[in-house]
């Protein structure tokens, strides 16, 4: 019986079966999956992401592949009059077939199939918009167009559409919609347009700058080109003038077939910077005691690559320095299709550096970008060749898996302008008052001078009236005395005349005499009073005195104040600049947290990929063992510099903290550090895993539960640390978790742990109990490949564990637990599974299944038999392959089985 295989479109060759002959019903479940798969990605691309360290959120996306077929040209029309076009389009169905003969084809599938009527606008919205929109939610995209030289390339990414708006290629497009989604105000976007013209990559905005160096940040591999011009875009009208100023600048060429070839590629990178409304985070300082918030910001980037046309040399009539140019071309493109293949095939090297061209592609093809490639060919019979190559590099490229992730940070440059523009109101405010205060202050002085200058001049006035009135009435009453003197001597003379005692004129005198004594008296006493009232003036002249003294030292003390503020103003200075420290502290913490979550995560995919080697008695070697023990000696110091910044128990008591954001900080960081073994230890003995086992029982935060299991995870490498977690009822906590938890992030976190912790062999039976067994079966409803992978590997470990019990207790062991579990049927219906990592350690679990006697009769009857006779057969893997094929060998169930069904297995 001769096999088949079909993935992804592709034909196998020397098979005798076609693709035509399969049925109906067989080509359209291949459809509604593919459908499935891609809409299943975007919605997971699409989605939000929470925390500062976004690496936890990564979620898998296919790179989407289109074909789009050009019309015949005035020459093919002539040339080609009496031959059919060699490649015939099924967009219904999504196919493609291209003819061999007048009776033979080979037929292909993409994910969309656009014929030569199709619009430049259909074209944006089936290949180009999903990838901006991805780009508009924080992720990076590409978009790429490759074929054949004079099919079409630039024609779709790059017509400007200025005679015909409908005509407007996916660059224009594709910024239209960028600009209507953003806002001014908070958003920013900015665009460098550069080609790679003979592996020399040159600016299309700057002529001159005709050699720029490529940039790889040593700690996440991110590539950059620090030396090209970067334009802030703020209107469609300007963008479009630079992409035709970029394409004044672009290499072009006359050659047999295109008028206008390009020969170089062209890259237009647009880098979106938004701020997310209603998001900050919560930053606070010990020396002020304050919380400040900072704003965060998403950084994506789209990618628009035009690549030059693959040609070969006799039919484009290339020659000298054309010749030159199109062997640089085919170079580059050769390059970037083994890349491809090696990505494709899934194998552990990647030629990323034999060319600039991949090098500026690594985040596109196995990176973390959204990929979509349009393929575009030609109808010409005479290119049969170059168009069948194009279709198989779109087929390599449809295999092609990336790990979407948002890139979030906190905006540090506009938390400080806000900071400094509340500082400068501070100063403002401060000046204005001390203004005010001055202005107060003098204002009172005058008054105060004004009162007592009129209060003199008033008692002057006074005083002087007093003194005229009393001199006035001293000189009327001197007068009168005088008079009445005058009257009594004048009454005393006729006195003397007239004869009369002498004594009579005695009497008069001394009466006279007493009167004039009394009016002295008088004007004494009014001299006297007028000496009082002199004083009392004198006294309320010092009290005004007094007054204004005490007015002079209230100003002294607001001077004093004044001062005091001055010293504010000074010390709120100096709590900046403090600040500014913390921040950059804070900044250069989270980047070393950003670096040891990645390479907690390389370490973690290499435990879970490196456990398949090995012999019978140790095909799964514990994931501790995995880890690499090699680690560099700076990010040993980096991690000793972090515990003596923040101090590991002040990081666990964040993990109570009432801030829910806090908690999410505080558990990120611990598993970071869990993931370094030297770490393990000491986070145990502080409480951490108590503390993370409490966070999964009382929290109800969906991230919480992903980070804290992923920790787990870390800790569960150990195997002192699984018996702890075993004993503190950790595996029903985890098992709980998985029954709540929808996120697929979450659910692989979980099942990695208890994964982990399936392959002790003193946990088998309370593990079962706890309703581990249950919990990983459980999470297949997710049918997420990460989680899958993580189940699987669980499976493997515990079966792995009870091969290992078997081969020590000889027959005393009964049936696999896994099988009581029911978990055999699953196990059957993934054994071969397209995703590789889930079909291992599947593999590997029904070898260490079959081991046992007891589990033949249930394996014979659920169809894992003939599972074991694939996998002996057909097994990439040649110490599965031999391993199964002995179990087969020498079960004696096994073989009266296949005897019975009459199947020669020698």
């Amino acid at each position: 019986m001769s096999s088949f295989s079909y993935r992804n479109g592709i034909t196998s060759k020397g098979v005798g079966m076609k693709l035509d002959n399969y049925s109906s019903k067989s080509s359209s479940s291949f459809k509604s999956k593919v459908q499935s798969t891609g809409s299943s990605i975007r919605r997971s691309s699409t989605g939000s992401v929470g925390g500062g360290s976004k690496d936890d959120s990564a979620v898998s996306g296919r790179v989407r592949v289109a074909v789009r077929l050009r019309p015949r040209n005035a020459e093919e029309m002539v040339a080609d009059a009496d031959f059919a076009d060699c490649v015939e389009l099924q967009p219904e169905l999504k196919r493609l077939k291209i003819r061999k003969n007048n009776w033979d084809s080979d037929t292909y599938e993409f994910d969309e199939v656009l014929t030569e009527f199709a619009s430049q606008k259909r074209v944006y919205e089936v290949v180009a918009k999903p990838v901006v929109e991805s780009v508009l939610d924080g992720y990076n995209g590409t978009i790429m167009a490759y074929g054949q030289t004079g099919t079409g390339k630039t024609y779709t990414l790059g017509r400007l559409g200025e005679e015909d708006t409908a005509g407007r290629g996916i660059m224009v497009r594709a910024l239209e919609n960028i600009l209507a989604e953003i806002s001014p105000e908070t958003d920013a976007v900015s665009v460098s347009y550069f080609q790679l013209y003979m592996e020399t990559i040159q600016d299309l905005l700057d002529p001159a700058n005709d050699n720029i160096s490529i940039a790889e940040d040593p700690k996440n591999g991110d590539v950059s080109l620090p030396g090209t011009t970067l334009v802030e875009i703020r209107d469609q009208k300007s963008f479009v003038e630079l992409l035709r100023m970029g394409e004044a600048n672009r290499f072009a060429a006359n050659t047999k077939l295109n008028t206008e070839s390009s020969r170089s590629h062209a890259i237009l990178m647009v880098h979106v910077k938004r701020s997310i409304k209603g998001r900050n985070s919560s930053l606070s300082t010990e020396s002020t005691g304050k919380t400040l918030k900072a704003p965060i910001v998403r950084k994506s980037k789209l990618v628009i690559v035009d690549l030059a046309g693959s040609e070969r040399v006799e039919k484009s009539g290339s020659e000298g320095h054309t010749f030159e140019e199109a062997k640089s071309i085919n170079l580059s493109l050769s390059a970037l299709g083994k890349c491809i293949n090696a990505l494709a095939e899934n194998s552990a090297h990647v030629p990323v550096r034999d060319s600039k061209l991949t090098r500026l592609l690594r985040d596109s093809f196995g990176g973390t970008a959204r990929t979509s490639l349009i393929i575009t060919v030609g109808p010409s019979p005479r290119h049969r060749g170059e168009t069948s190559s194009t279709i198989t590099f779109g087929q390599r490229a449809m295999k092609v898996e990336n790990m979407l992730k948002i890139k979030e940070e906190f905006d540090y440059k506009s938390l400080s302008r806000k900071l400094d523009v509340q500082l400068d109101k501070l100063i403002a405010e401060h000046e204005r008052q001390q203004k005010a205060f001055q202005d107060e202050v003098e204002r009172i002085a005058l008054e105060a001078q004004k009162r007592v200058a009129d209060a003199e001049l008033n008692y002057a006035d006074a005083l002087e009236e007093e003194k005229l009135k009393y001199q006035k009435d001293y000189a009327e009453s001197i007068k009168k005395l005088e008079e009445q003197r005058a009257e009594k001597q004048e009454k005393h003379g006729q006195q003397k005349v007239k004869v009369g005692p002498a004594n009579d004129g005695i009497d008069q005198k001394s009466n006279s005499e007493l009167s004039t004594s009394g009016e002295v008296a008088k004007i004494k006493n009014m001299h006297q009073n007028e000496i009082l009232l002199r004083k009392a003036a004198e006294a309320e002249v010092n009290n005004l005195r007094n007054q204004l003294t005490q007015w002079k030292k209230t100003e002294a003390a607001r001077n004093d104040e004044i001062s005091k503020l001055h010293k504010l103003v000074e010390d709120e200075a100096h709590q900046k600049a403090r600040l500014e420290e913390e921040i950059a502290i804070l900044r250069s913490q989270l980047l070393q947290i950003s670096f040891e979550a990645d390479r907690t995560r390389r370490n973690l995919d290499i435990g879970g990929n490196g456990e398949l080697s090995g012999s019978l008695d140790s095909l799964i070697p514990q994931v501790k063992h995995q880890q690499p023990r090699d680690s560099g000696d700076g990010e040993k110091a980096s991690m000793v510099k972090l515990f003596e910044q923040v101090g590991l128990h002040k990081i666990l008591s964040l993990l109570e903290a009432d801030d829910a954001d806090v908690r999410i900080h505080a558990v990120k960081v611990v598993a970071n550090l869990a993931a370094e073994e030297t770490n393990q230890e000491k986070i145990v003995e502080a409480g951490g895993l108590t503390s993370l086992l409490t966070l999964l029982r009382s929290s109800n935060d969906e991230t919480i539960h992903r980070v804290a299991a992923g920790a787990i995870a870390n800790l569960a490498m150990n195997e002192t640390n699984q018996e702890l977690i075993m004993a503190q009822g950790g595996i029903s906590l985890l098992s709980l978790t998985a029954a709540n938890a929808e996120d697929p992030q979450t659910l692989r976190m979980v099942a990695g742990a208890i994964a982990n912790l399936c392959g002790n062999d003193k946990l088998q039976v309370k593990l079962r109990a706890d309703g581990g067994i249950s919990a990983l079966l459980g999470m297949v409803r997710c049918r997420h490949p990460d989680v899958l992978a993580q189940v699987a590997r669980g499976i493997a470990n515990f079966a792995k564990c009870e091969s290992r019990t078997i081969s020590t207790q000889g027959t005393k062991a009964g049936k696999s637990l896994l099988i009581e579990d029911g978990t055999l049927p699953w196990i059957v219906q993934n054994a071969n599974n397209e995703a590789s990592q889930i079909r291992r350690h599947i593999e590997l679990a029904l070898c260490h299944l079959a081991q046992h006697e007891a589990n033949t009769k249930d394996m014979i009857n659920g169809g894992a038999l003939w599972e074991l006779v694939r996998i002996s057969r057909d097994c990439s893997r040649e110490d599965i392959r031999t391993l199964a094929y002995r179990i087969l060998k020498s079960s004696p169930s096994f073989q009266a089985e296949l005897k019975r069904l009459r199947v020669d297995y020698g």
